[in-house]
């Protein structure tokens, strides 16, 4: 972390060691009551965006996505632009960027125009039943986005936006990153390396039924495994002459993996093999083909799998174990493994838990519940760790839901009030601060 980051979780526990006022601002009680006023109107904006099919490959769905949002932030007085991805394969981003008091703390507030719902997906529409509504990516991340603006009109209402540094970054390709991954998450390190405090707006985390913090996130990487032996008859398998086979050498590196690898908060699932004379991997990485007879040695065998960690320190670790078993092979058999890292940890640090407890002085002062840190195993990757090592930061402020990249994904409707509230008294009380850098 930057000296800069250093200095403003100093700050943070400066700022923590004074009383706790208890009580809420006429300013914070305008926020308060603004988001709840605007509750409808934020479910309509959902809906709008949410009938809009803005998969990650759909190129003109999620610019269209962006022309409905590009007005509302520009209303909030955001200087709004496009930021064209197609060399990486992808639509673009939208960042809307808010000049405030020079010297006070700077906020990147980060969501994500795309979904996993391509056009062809059977998983339509939007159906509201009470205060829970169903849609494609309605609380992945949508409902995230609607959060953001909710919160910036009831700071806008309340006098307190205008004088608040802030980056809104909403990437169009987070579910599907575009190629380079340096190229296509250049602009969101460049807002990160800017800011003193990040918040991800991707779903809220519940916990035994309590809506909980998100201080750390882990990685997600990728491996393809391929094993290759000396065909021939199925009568020789196990001799000197003839070896093991493709298929029993794959079967040894992923059983030790099973048994030799685990450990806390890291995770390394197999998504598919294929062995046989001969087995290949499909064109698009998430395919592979094969044949063979019962009575032939098999030739080839592939696998590709995931790895997730809470560390660097843990990824690199974790690879390092997988190579050495890989090395091992049977007898007639030879093996490689391809290990790619590509969505970095959000690893937790004081920052971050400093952070938390700024917003469950908010918690107090509304009187609701302190949010306990959330198991970063139980969370996937997020863009907001690509700013991880350079500012402090919380995921998670986005509403609550299910079945998230799932037909029938679900948002509670009613936890867009709640994270609006935290989130515009948080943003609020931060912009009065001095920035660390």
């Amino acid at each position: 972390m930057r000296a800069g980051a250093l200095g403003f979780v100093a700050g943070l526990a400066a700022l923590l060691a004074a009383p706790v006022s208890a009580q809420l601002s006429n300013a914070e009680q305008v926020m308060v009551e603004t988001v709840a006023d605007g509750f409808e109107d934020d479910v309509a904006l959902l809906e709008r965006i949410t009938l809009i099919n803005s998969g990650s490959h759909n190129h003109a769905g999620v610019k269209a996505v962006t022309e409905v949002l590009a007005p509302e932030f520009a209303a909030l007085g955001f200087d709004v632009e496009w930021i064209d991805q197609s060399a990486q394969g992808r639509a673009g981003h939208l960042f809307a960027r808010h000049e405030g008091v020079p010297g006070t703390t700077k906020m990147l507030l980060i969501g994500h125009l795309d979904t996993v719902f391509e056009p062809g997906s059977p998983f339509t529409g939007f159906v509201r039943e009470g205060d829970r509504a169903t849609g494609p990516g309605v609380v992945d991340d949508k409902g995230g986005i609607v959060v953001i603006l909710a919160a910036l009109r009831a700071m806008q209402a309340a006098g307190t936006l205008e004088g608040a540094n802030i980056v809104v970054a909403l990437t169009g390709d987070e579910e599907d990153a575009g190629e380079p991954l340096e190229a296509a998450r250049r602009d969101l390190v460049e807002a990160g390396k800017w800011a003193d405090v990040a918040l991800g707006y991707e779903g809220l985390s519940v916990l035994d039924g309590k809506d909980a913090g998100v201080i750390a996130r882990r990685s997600s990487g990728s491996w393809t495994l391929t094993t290759r032996a000396g065909s021939g008859h199925s009568s020789g398998i196990f001799s000197d002459h003839a070896g093991y086979g493709a298929i029993y050498e794959m079967a040894r590196i992923l059983d030790a993996f099973r048994r030799e690898a685990p450990e806390e908060n890291l995770t390394y699932n197999v998504g598919f093999m294929a062995g046989g004379t001969p087995a290949e991997l499909g064109e698009d990485g998430l395919s592979a083909t094969t044949s063979g007879k019962t009575n032939i040695i098999p030739s080839h065998a592939i696998a590709r799998g995931d790895l997730r960690a809470l560390t660097g320190e843990q990824n690199e670790r974790v690879a390092g174990k997988m190579r050495a078993i890989v090395a091992q092979h049977l007898p007639g058999t030879e093996a490689t493994i391809a290990i790619e890292f590509r969505y970095p940890p959000m690893a937790p640090t004081a920052g971050n838990a400093a952070l938390l407890d700024r917003l469950n002085a908010i918690n107090a002062d509304l009187g609701r519940e302190a949010m306990q840190p959330y198991p970063p195993s139980r969370r996937g990757a997020a863009d907001i760790s690509f700013v991880a090592p350079y500012t402090v930061g919380l995921a998670g402020m986005g509403p609550a839901g299910s079945g998230s990249h799932a037909e029938g994904e679900s948002i509670d409707l009613r936890s867009i009030v709640r994270q609006a509230q935290r989130s515009a008294i948080l943003i609020s009380r931060l912009a009065r601060e001095p920035s660390p850098q």
